[in-house]
């Protein structure tokens, strides 16, 4: 998999997954953008089924990302954006325990960034 989330890109992401949420009346609880995927806390309106959103917005997303970012369908080809599966679950008492989970994916991801690709591979290498 290739980890492209970041930069600008990064940011275009966030804010076309935002305007796509706000047209479909979802809204964002938690979100973070990983290197190379998107974890999202969302609470989606009980007329709106969830498989008719995830088509929605990873469709819509997908065609926005590409028209603001040419290069990615010059360097990746035809692939699609994003991969066809996804991961969905029911929140109830637990919405706390998953909001913090994906705080902690950002402070992780900064972390990361943090420590050059060599020393986060082999840190213990002379």
């Amino acid at each position: 998999d290739e980890k492209i989330i970041y930069g600008q890109l990064r940011k275009d992401i966030g804010a076309i997954l935002r305007k796509l949420c706000e047209m479909k009346d979802v809204e964002i609880i938690e979100a973070h953008a990983m290197p190379d995927h998107i974890h999202m806390l969302v609470r989606i309106p009980p007329k709106t089924s969830v498989s008719s959103f995830m088509g929605f917005l990873k469709g819509h997303s997908a065609i926005l990302i590409h028209e603001r970012h040419a290069n990615l369908k010059y360097n990746y080809g035809n692939r699609t954006f994003w991969s066809k599966g996804y991961y969905v679950s029911t929140v109830g008492l637990n919405q706390k325990t998953i909001q913090k989970y994906i705080r902690e994916q950002e402070a992780e991801d900064r972390i990361k960034a943090s420590i050059s690709k060599r020393e986060y591979m082999d840190p213990f290498k002379t």
